[in-house]
């Protein structure tokens, strides 16, 4: 998984120990939830008790911090994270046929992972390559201008 932590099984004594180096932290919560989905590679809902418990928060303010951001992933990611900028310059540019083809590409729909556990598929609001669109990120690696035959180029030896 380039660019990604590599999932590891969730492990609730694993998970008390990040807790526990992270709590004293200013804000503490954010840095402890960044901590568990780089070692675990998404934030199990068996970690919202125990930061709960750790920060003296309500399960629901744990709860609602890890299901407002998106980075934060609620499952393993599939061994590709593709993401396709949803945004109105990449839209202009026949974004919604490089989206359409992409998802039949990978089978599998926005925001869920392919039965082969191959891709992740995520829609983002702005690479920052608006000049350039469409734009997507594979693994963390940033590409412009692309369509349909550019991606199948992109993603072909991805196994």
């Amino acid at each position: 998984m380039s660019g990604l932590a590599a999932a590891r099984s969730w492990n609730d004594d694993a998970a008390r120990s990040i807790v526990q180096e992270n709590k004293t932290l200013d804000g503490a919560l954010l840095p402890i939830l960044h901590a568990l989905n780089d070692h675990f590679g998404y934030v199990d809902a068996g970690a919202v008790p125990i930061i709960a418990d750790e920060l003296n928060l309500s399960r629901a303010e744990v709860h609602g911090v890890v299901s407002f951001y998106h980075d934060f992933r609620k499952e393993p990611a599939g061994r590709h994270v593709v993401k396709v900028c949803r945004a109105e310059a990449c839209q202009s540019m026949d974004g919604r046929r490089l989206e359409e083809h992409v998802a039949q590409r990978l089978k599998t729909e926005f925001g869920t992972t392919s039965a082969d556990r191959l891709y992740t598929l995520e829609a983002v609001y702005c690479l920052g390559l608006c000049a350039c669109s469409p734009a997507m990120m594979i693994d963390g690696e940033l590409h412009a201008r692309v369509t349909p035959e550019r991606f199948d180029r992109l993603i072909e030896g991805k196994r």
